[in-house]
């Protein structure tokens, strides 16, 4: 396939799979964007491939879940090695990955994460439930930050920060959810032995307290995440800022209407959205002007487990 057809094919992907990062994406400059969306169709096949779905609906299982982990990771490494014919997420995975010239041990780190699901792992401590966020979405924001032109390290830092602070608004939205699924990512040391009733329509008052913790912990990495801005292009920044003020605000939303906030889709609107968008121009601005110095000092760090 030409990249305007993986571009395009790409597109659909991410309409269907995330509002909130199309509403994003839509804001930086064309080749970036096109680059990004790549990126985010494969992430997105690369999940639905492990958890049997399409786009988060019902599709066709393909043998047991160990199975279709050991499809993904070979795929995934002959797109990044070879020049054989791939399928559309796999061939856009590749061009992205040369274009901005990954290490290999990326793409490869969010299949672990994948594998740590498949496993059942069992998240003991504040640190387990961080180590599985960067598999699953710091280093996202990683892959992220090198479509957007960063090579600092340092910035790269900063993008993984936003990325965990995503998956963990995610933990905390879907503590429910996922409860139902069999999974619970809350640190169980900070639950007594009470885990979330999936029978339940809302958490429990220790489990909703748990989750409030969790999201000062996320909270830590947004600040951290904010003070990468000023190293971004202009309207790239923007596409993060405004992302992060869209995530940001489900937490808002968890902490306002309490535990009776999981009785329904935790979401952002499409009106609050754009208020959201046009905000974010000013954090842009305003990270430029007065940059935060923010230390990363006791914030979970990729280079204990990645390959650069």
């Amino acid at each position: 396939m030409s990249r305007a057809d993986l571009v395009q094919d790409s597109g659909q992907v991410i309409r269907k799979g995330s509002k909130s990062f199309a509403a994003a994406a839509l804001l930086m400059p064309k080749a970036m964007r096109d680059d990004t969306v790549m990126l985010y169709a494969w992430c997105r096949h690369a999940d639905d491939v492990i958890d049997g779905q399409d786009l988060g609906a019902p599709g066709r299982t393909v043998a047991d879940a160990a199975v279709r982990l050991d499809m993904l990771r070979a795929e995934t490494r002959a797109a990044l090695r070879g020049n054989g014919p791939v399928s559309p997420p796999f061939a856009a995975l590749r061009m992205v990955a040369r274009r901005h010239d990954f290490p290999e041990g990326w793409p490869l780190d969010l299949i672990e994460g994948f594998a740590m699901d498949v496993a059942g792992q069992h998240y003991a401590t504040l640190s387990d439930t961080l180590r599985y966020a960067y598999y699953v979405a710091g280093v996202v924001g990683v892959m992220m930050a090198r479509v957007m032109g960063v090579r600092d390290e340092a910035v790269l830092d900063r993008a993984c920060d936003l990325g965990i602070a995503f998956q963990l608004t995610n933990i905390a939205r879907d503590v429910m959810d996922d409860a139902r699924m069999g999974r619970l990512y809350l640190p169980a040391d900070w639950l007594a032995g009470e885990a979330p009733d999936p029978a339940a329509p809302e958490p429990s008052p220790a489990v909703h307290a748990a989750i409030l913790r969790l999201l000062e912990v996320a909270d830590s990495y947004y600040a951290s995440a904010w003070a990468g801005l000023p190293a971004l292009p202009w309207r790239a920044a923007w596409s993060i800022a405004a992302a992060l003020r869209i995530y940001r605000a489900i937490g808002t939303r968890i902490r306002a209407e309490g535990p009776s906030a999981y009785r329904r889709r935790i979401g952002t609107g499409r009106a609050a959205k754009l208020v959201l968008v046009a905000a974010a121009q000013g954090d842009v601005l305003t990270s430029r002007l007065r940059p935060a110095h923010i230390d990363r000092s006791g914030l979970w760090t990729r280079s204990r487990f990645s390959a650069r």
